[in-house]
């Protein structure tokens, strides 16, 4: 209750007011407000005691290591990603922690589970965008402004323009660290391995029988090099024959022609001495 002779009265009644229409309308909209700034206010307004500890804001949340994140995200309490942390480290532990299938049975069971996977995912995403912020540094090899810093114009369009070969650059190697990734889950998966296997089994029988056949072509080639020869061989041999026959019947010719000239020849000088000596008995006779 507060006193009427306060002079202050009427203006703490009228925001309190104040506020409990910015609650009712964060109500409608709850994404669009800082929920927890605003009830802070709201209870230094009333004069609470220990505002800071009832209500905790962003600001009174003090830099910690990822184990005592996820601690404070399971108990509820606010956590906060900094832009100096390793944030890569940061996000290990809290999605080993979210995918760690015994805390996922234990948080089931919390009546505001829903909550703090929520809770979880944001603060991950928080990480996550000040780690691309990290990665994008390197690329260029310069820190960035601070977030939220006023930029004059020159500076923010020298910063854009550097910053686009640089993510390209940086998505080309994510792309090529994460095939390398799916490749060698690839090979570790055993349903690949076996059918790695089968392939390879596939491929060695289709070695083998194309070796088989190239074999039996060679062989085939080889009997058809071989019978050429041997017909060649042969048509050689024959011809020797024929001309030796030849040769043969040549002189069989020769010497039945040379026997006849000889018997011709004695006959001849047969009939002439027959005929000499009937002339002769004719001379003596006459």
């Amino acid at each position: 209750i507060i006193p009427v002779s306060d002079p202050n009265a009427g203006t703490m009644a009228q925001r309190i007011m104040q506020y409990q229409a910015a609650l009712q309308l964060s109500a409608q909209a709850p994404q669009m407000y800082n929920l927890p700034l605003l009830h802070r206010q709201m209870l230094e307004v009333l004069n609470i005691q220990d505002a800071d500890k009832i209500v905790p804001t962003e600001d009174d949340i003090h830099p910690t290591d990822p184990v005592s994140e996820n601690m404070g995200i399971i108990n509820g309490d606010p956590v906060k990603a900094f832009i100096y942390q390793d944030h890569e480290a940061h996000i290990q532990v809290h999605m080993s922690a979210m995918q760690d299938p015994k805390m996922q049975e234990l948080l089931s069971q919390a009546p505001d589970a829903a909550k703090i996977q929520a809770v979880f995912s944001a603060h991950v995403q928080e990480h996550l965008a000040f780690g691309y912020r990290q990665k994008i540094e390197k690329e260029l090899g310069m820190r960035l402004p601070l977030p939220g810093e006023n930029l004059p114009e020159d500076i923010e369009y020298r910063i854009s323009e550097l910053a686009g070969p640089a993510a390209a650059q940086l998505l080309g190697r994510n792309q090529r660290e994460a095939e390398a990734q799916q490749q060698q889950e690839r090979a570790e998966d055993p349903v690949i391995q076996m059918q790695q296997r089968e392939l390879e089994l596939k491929e060695m029988e289709a070695q083998g029988k194309q070796m088989a056949e190239q074999a039996r072509l060679q062989l085939e080639a080889h009997k058809v090099e071989t019978k050429a020869v041997l017909d060649q061989a042969k048509l050689a041999q024959d011809l020797q024959i024929e001309k030796a026959k030849l040769a043969l019947r040549v002189a069989e010719d020769n010497e039945r022609t040379e026997l006849d000239t000889k018997r011709l020849s004695s006959k001849e000088q047969i009939e002439g001495a027959k005929l000499g000596v009937e002339i002769m008995k004719d001379v003596f006779n006459g």
